[in-house]
């Protein structure tokens, strides 16, 4: 029994291809044959960069961001470090406020 390892495509690779797709005369399955992948891989890669134009194709298994998005994600995990830091303080307070017995 074999196993088939999963293939892996760098973004240039999905964007030429794509590329090739939208020139005239060509098709979808010439250019999806003349690469040695299926038609309906290529499809779907012209489907994500029709819908995330510059930001498809970010590799890796990662988010797809636009640099607005990637501002937010960062000031969200600030946000969530300066209240751990504030409810920390907030414990040390009332540690050393108490009065001893």
């Amino acid at each position: 029994m074999s196993v088939q390892q999963r293939r892996k495509y760098d973004p240039d690779f999905k964007r030429n291809a794509v590329r090739l797709t939208e020139e005239p005369g060509r098709t979808v399955a010439g250019v999806a044959e003349n690469l040695g992948i299926s038609k309906d891989l290529l499809y779907r890669w012209r489907r994500e960069r029709r819908y995330n134009n510059e930001i498809a194709f970010p590799g890796n298994g990662r988010e797809a961001l636009t640099s607005e998005q990637h501002k937010i994600k960062e000031l969200e995990k600030q946000l969530k470090n300066a209240e751990m830091e504030r409810d920390i303080l907030k414990k040390a307070v009332a540690i050393f406020s108490r009065t001893p017995k």
